[in-house]
């Protein structure tokens, strides 16, 4: 690493609208303090949840560059120039951490290639949150992110990674749209074996979290209204 370069850290924030100093510590609140100069997916929502956490910055003072889908990936290297001149820079992720399931591992991956300190903080992950709550391996899972659109596509898919979780005794971890949440349960219930196990974790960290382990038939048989909350599934076949 080269001491005189500023540092990257990589800032959690909460997962919805929660009081952040529920769920980071105050060592989050003592970094942004300390940084004007951000890498953000969203410059509205960044700023609102730096205003959040640490109420008297000044919000004049922040500089802000946009990491979403339409950023030039030619662009990336020159936001870490702060970090070149001694400068602290932060990554702030729109949900949870930063740099997992999240554009930001691109950043990270160029500040280690130029030397760059790369100091992740504590915070919640929704993946790891899930994993913890839903009984199944922690030893071994593995996240799959969004399954293909197409319905054969995605039968044939959940069949594959099924057998895989039953192989290799290994859970598997989902996301799916948030309005596509109470079909994909439907979905997942009329796809795999009867006696699957699939975790339903909602709303992590939020006063309407809801966690829940069951076989896929027992799932059959209960209401549960998921649509538009962010949510992890997770199955496993023993």
């Amino acid at each position: 690493m080269n001491d005189t370069f500023g540092k990257l850290y990589l800032i959690p924030t909460t997962l919805g609208d929660t009081e952040p100093l529920n769920v980071l510590p105050l060592t989050v609140k003592r970094i942004i303090d300390q940084i004007d100069i951000y890498i953000v997916e969203n410059e509205k929502t960044a700023r609102r949840d730096i205003k959040k956490i640490c109420p008297d910055k000044k919000q004049q003072s922040l500089k802000l560059f946009p990491l979403n889908k339409f950023t030039d990936i030619a662009e990336l290297p020159s936001y870490l120039e702060p970090c070149k001149n001694g400068l602290n820079l932060g990554l702030l992720s729109e949900a949870g951490c930063p740099g997992v399931a999240d554009p930001g591992a691109d950043i990270v991956k160029i500040a280690h290639q130029n030397n760059i300190k790369v100091v992740p903080l504590v915070g919640p992950s929704s993946i790891i949150m899930a994993m913890m709550s839903s009984g199944m391996n922690g030893q071994s899972f593995a996240f799959n992110g969004y399954l293909p659109i197409d319905k054969q596509e995605r039968k044939a898919e959940l069949k594959r990674l099924e057998r895989l979780s039953f192989e290799q005794n290994q859970s598997q971890l989902f996301i799916e749209t948030p309005y596509r949440n109470n079909k994909f349960l439907e979905d997942l219930c009329a796809t795999l074996n009867s006696n699957t196990e699939i975790c339903v974790a909602c709303d992590i960290t939020l006063p309407s979290e809801y966690i829940k382990t069951m076989s896929a038939n027992d799932w059959k048989k209960n209401n549960v209204d998921l649509h538009k909350r962010p949510t992890l599934f997770i199955i496993h076949k023993s």
